[in-house]
């Protein structure tokens, strides 16, 4: 769950920067920080700069680099930086997210967001390595990593900011996908002064009943080596929910416009003689059944967490790399196994025992929630703080994400809405569902799209984003030319062609809201 989405478009998001007159870089050593140590202040010339971790970025500013050693309990270990550039400044300020289990500073966001002018800052949030085997024994870490490394890295950051250019930023943002998503909206809900627009991307936000939906599928495929569905069979499951699916928007892309409508069922390839890669078997059938349909309660049989949307299972990064595999790697099959094993074994139950087959998708999804859905879920609904600081949410999905599936954007969506109501909560806070694209970013679907500049433009010009255009690149590099543009609508609302004109073309579309037909 690492990826961002990269925008071609967010290269036109630089904002015209004034000169600045900043103190010397050095000179922050000697800032004081509550229970924080500062152990770099470097200044980097303009060009080719490489990060602690090994990364190189080209072409960056002159910039003042700033690492930080966090200790809110004495537990704590929380590495943060902050990137500020030396001689144009836009004035603003961008946190990044982390991905997964974090464990690293995000340096690649932190280039980004420095190229555009942002004094920029990330956290490793509290430990070192992408897993959680730094869990047990260790609570502490566990609220770092869950949301107290966020705020120790936005108040640290401020603060340096400050210092550096004699004034704090005059707006702030933070931008994140995937866990980078959760923390996004853990700043709305948690920390709702903190940030003037936030950027929320396919968010893990339920991350105890998400992470339970891994163990799910890890049981339906796996548990009975049967329901296993080699990566061969993924094209003929794709290819029969395309054909039943793909005229329902009116436009034959090989896209779902809202997978919602598509009512697939795998049956219909349910092998009839010997067993082929165009055809499934009948465990392999109920394999595909229960990842469409998400787990659910045994006893009770109320829905956990949504199943996963038909139309890119076999999408280069889709179903073969997160949900069906091989994914060698820690013992786990698939992406989803490595994560769900990781969460239980070494943050729930802390036991290195622990054997996903006994799962009880009962009694220990309540002991999940119990123990930790308070100190890392951002499911809260109540965002009346963060509206009437101001703030503005910008949070987008893709269709066929296949980590976190949509359906759980639209219900967080629908929890604020009832709670705000439609209209008002549109005023402030906005969901874009962008067909064909997968977990932050790529999939079949015009999967190049900026949100941080209609953030920008929502909360400093008072514009809220109506749409925005995404687009796909042939053969995805841009060098090859553009080959399909597509508006992406604010939730209820979805792209609607007009009837004329070429489909490869946003302006032959429009943003309509359409009956609740995919409850037919």
């Amino acid at each position: 769950m690492t990826r961002i989405l990269t925008a071609l478009a967010f290269a036109c998001a630089a904002f015209a920067a004034a000169p600045v007159h900043a103190a010397p870089c050095s000179s922050l050593t000697g800032l004081s920080l509550p229970h924080a140590t500062i152990t770099a202040a470097q200044s980097v010339p303009a060009g080719s700069y490489k990060a602690p971790n090994g990364q190189t970025f080209a072409n960056l500013p002159a910039f003042c680099r700033v690492a930080v050693n966090s200790a809110p309990s004495p537990d704590s270990h929380i590495i943060s930086e902050v990137w500020m550039p030396a001689s144009t400044w836009n004035g603003r300020y961008q946190q990044s997210g982390n991905g997964g289990f974090a464990g690293a500073v995000p340096y690649g966001s932190l280039a980004g967001a420095l190229q555009l002018g942002y004094a920029a800052a990330g956290t490793d949030d509290g430990h070192v390595g992408g897993t959680a085997t730094f869990a047990p024994g260790h609570h502490q870490q566990v609220i770092d990593f869950g949301f107290r490394a966020l705020k120790e890295t936005t108040d640290k950051a401020k603060a340096i900011i400050a210092a550096f250019y004699g004034t704090g930023p005059s707006r702030s943002y933070f931008v994140g996908c995937s866990d980078g998503g959760r923390e996004a909206l853990m700043e709305a809900q948690r920390f709702p002064e903190d940030f003037d627009g936030i950027s929320a991307g396919a968010p893990a936000n339920d991350w105890t009943h998400l992470f339970t939906g891994f163990i799910w599928n890890e049981k339906a495929l796996f548990a009975d080596p049967a329901g296993s569905i080699p990566a061969n069979k993924l094209p003929a499951i794709q290819a029969a929910a395309l054909a039943q699916c793909d005229k329902l928007d009116g436009v034959l892309d090989g896209v779902l416009n809202d997978p919602r409508q598509c009512h697939f069922d795998p049956a219909s390839i349910q092998c009839k003689g010997a067993d082929s890669p165009s055809c499934l078997t009948a465990a392999q059938v109920a394999a595909v059944k229960a990842i469409y349909d998400g787990p659910r309660n045994p006893r009770t049989g109320r829905q956990i967490f949504p199943g996963y949307a038909p139309g890119a299972e076999a999408a280069p990064g889709g179903w073969s790399a997160w949900i069906t595999g091989p994914f060698p790697i820690a013992g786990s099959p698939t992406i989803q196994a490595f994560f769900g094993n990781q969460f239980f074994t070494f943050i729930i139950f802390e036991d290195p025992s622990f054997d996903y087959t006994k799962f009880n998708f009962d009694t220990d999804v309540s002991f999940a929630d119990y123990t930790t859905a308070g100190t890392i879920n951002s499911t809260d609904p109540d965002l009346r703080r963060f509206r009437a600081h101001g703030g503005k949410l910008l949070q987008w999905h893709g269709w066929d994400d296949p980590a976190i599936s949509p359906l759980s954007s639209i219900n967080y969506f629908d929890a604020v809405s009832a709670r705000e109501g439609g209209e008002e909560t549109q005023e402030f806070y906005r969901l874009f569902l962008a067909p064909g694209v997968l977990h932050c970013g790529g999939g079949p679907g015009p999967n190049v799209f900026d949100t941080v500049s209609p953030l920008v433009q929502w909360v400093e010009q008072g514009r809220a984003p109506d749409s925005i255009v995404a687009t796909k690149f042939t053969g995805d590099n841009p060098a090859n030319g553009v080959a399909v543009t597509r508006p992406l609508c604010p939730f209820p609302k979805f792209a609607e062609y007009k009837g004329r004109g070429s489909t490869n073309d946003a302006a032959n579309f429009v943003c309509r809201e359409h009956d609740n037909d995919h409850d037919r």
